[in-house]
């Protein structure tokens, strides 16, 4: 059975309820179909999301998400073999619409149920589409996660290092905020650099001055906006030319960190492993070319290889979560009815927290 395995996969952990349905063989995998059903239409006139809206979302959504995926594979619950859904981390409204929705099918099915760590489907995508072999350095940069992973199996991460403040995802939504730009914010900078000149504003670049790899994007927000309203005062405005070159500044800045963090991350990997590994990165921000160019250099410059997935697989989708699920499978993990929704569930669990803990544990 596990030789050949058609999961079902269900992601519902932020704004996007997604359904898919990926086969794995002994080598390999495919994805049968992926649908993302978004909110942005649901959110954008609150300049952010809104928690509550998103679980109704979820709720009104999953199983309709369900039905275009199965119908996209050509196949039916008859012959999905194992259900997997995202348990955490990620906003628990949805999370819970997820977990539950997963539940249901697989006790009418009597199927197999594994809980998924978000984090784990983006870091383990790579090897989805690529067949990436472990071990591998992954930089995982999202709306609400930012951090280097050592990617060594399907349940093993260590983390190198991370930010302790902001997402570069959530930096480029506030920033974005502060310049009149629609949601979400990251594509819209970007969209609004390629005219800009990125040596105007010289932004600083937190923590290069320190070891490690850890990160810090707020500071490069109030750096922002210390820089529009000096620029209004001076001209009782923003045009449209110093818009373009403030947002040129910010995502140059962003990109020169994570560049300079992930030379840091592959030389901390090969000092554990003897020999720099691949490179591979995932989540929304690495839609963004400027990122990506700059760790293909860093990739090139450590003559290691540099693997990407294709842009609708590196924001959150449902493929990711059912080809993590099959992989805990095939190495024996299996959830029951008591597998609980988790708001916070960091991938390294021996390392001490990012960015604190509280009662529902540590957050990163």
């Amino acid at each position: 059975m596990t030789d050949n395995l058609t999961i079902l996969g269900l992601e519902s952990s932020c704004d996007d309820t997604a359904a898919a349905v990926v086969r794995m063989r002994e080598h390999g995998a495919e994805i049968l179909s992926s649908v993302v059903l978004g909110q942005d239409d649901l959110h954008g006139s609150f300049g952010g999301i809104v928690p509550e809206i998103a679980a109704r979302a979820h709720a009104e959504k999953l199983d309709i998400a369900v039905n275009e995926a199965l119908n996209h594979a050509e196949t039916s619950l008859d012959r999905i073999q194992l259900v997997a859904a995202t348990a955490g981390p990620g906003l628990i409204g949805g999370v819970l619409s997820g977990v539950m929705t997963g539940k249901a099918i697989a006790a009418a099915r009597g199927l197999p149920l594994v809980g998924v760590n978000h984090l784990a489907g983006h870091a383990l995508t790579p090897r989805l589409t690529d067949g990436l072999a472990y071990p591998y350095v992954m930089l995982l940069v999202s709306g609400g996660h930012c951090q280097f992973l050592l990617v060594e199996g399907s349940d093993r991460f260590t983390r190198l290092g991370g930010t302790i403040d902001d997402a570069p995802g959530e930096a480029f939504d506030k920033s974005a905020r502060l310049l009149g730009l629609s949601q979400p914010g990251g594509p819209m900078i970007e969209r609004e650099a390629r005219g800009g000149d990125a040596e105007r504003f010289r932004f600083p670049r937190p923590l290069l001055d320190r070891p490690g790899c850890d990160m810090s994007f707020s500071g490069l927000k109030t750096a922002l906006l210390r820089a529009r309203d000096e620029v209004i005062a001076e001209k009782g405005g923003l045009t449209r030319r110093d818009r373009a070159d403030l947002c040129a500044g910010f995502q140059g800045a962003v990109a020169d960190v994570l560049q300079e963090k992930t030379r840091r991350a592959l030389t901390e990997a090969g000092r554990i492993l003897s020999a720099p590994p691949a490179l591979a990165v995932a989540g929304g921000v690495a839609a963004n070319q400027l990122v990506r160019s700059g760790l293909e250099t860093v990739s090139s410059e450590f003559g290691v290889a540099f693997v990407a997935p294709p842009l609708a697989l590196c924001t959150d989708n449902a493929a990711m979560i059912a080809y993590a699920g099959g992989e805990l499978f095939r190495a024996g993990r299996i959830d029951d009815m008591t597998l609980a929704a988790r708001p916070r569930w960091p991938l390294d669990q021996r390392s001490p927290s990012l960015l604190g803990g509280g009662k529902k544990g540590a957050k990163a």
